[in-house]
């Protein structure tokens, strides 16, 4: 299957903690980095995920906030640090590449948003994604 998703980042399922609708998966990046994902009950089930389950994270560029260093005090749970090593900006929208450990992502942030932070090739940023935007598919 082919998809539109341009972040699909491989790992192993290390937690499942299911609740009344929804569960939060425990995901261990391949490299080496921690990400959950808040997906439906149903959807577990479906996947047959437990923990050692290979899976391969999606997330939409768009759901990709960035910011310039680690963020405290925020509902966010995934933080992934990188180095970004593109930027193509166009009137109103950039696309942003970043470079983590075990994978690269990429997010599709405002031009105003890239000019207010002064990103640029080279520079540290963190991949900022709610767990909620991650989806799962087995390998």
């Amino acid at each position: 299957m082919t998809l539109s998703i341009r972040n699909q980042l491989p790992g192993t399922v290390t937690t499942v903690t299911p609740g009344e609708v929804m569960a939060t998966v425990g995901i261990l990046l391949t490299g080496g980095q921690s990400l959950t994902a808040a997906i439906t009950r149903e959807a577990v089930t479906d996947l047959a995920l437990a923990p050692g389950t290979p899976v391969r994270a999606l997330v939409k560029s768009t759901e990709v906030s960035l910011a310039t260093g680690p963020v405290a005090g925020l509902s966010i749970r995934n933080q992934l640090p990188g180095t970004i090593t593109e930027i193509t900006t166009g009137e109103a929208m950039a696309s942003v590449k970043i470079d983590v450990d075990g994978g690269a992502l990429t997010a599709a942030i405002t031009r105003a948003a890239v000019d207010d932070l002064a990103l640029k090739t080279g520079d540290p940023a963190v991949a900022l994604i709610k767990s909620t935007e991650v989806s799962l598919s087995t390998t």
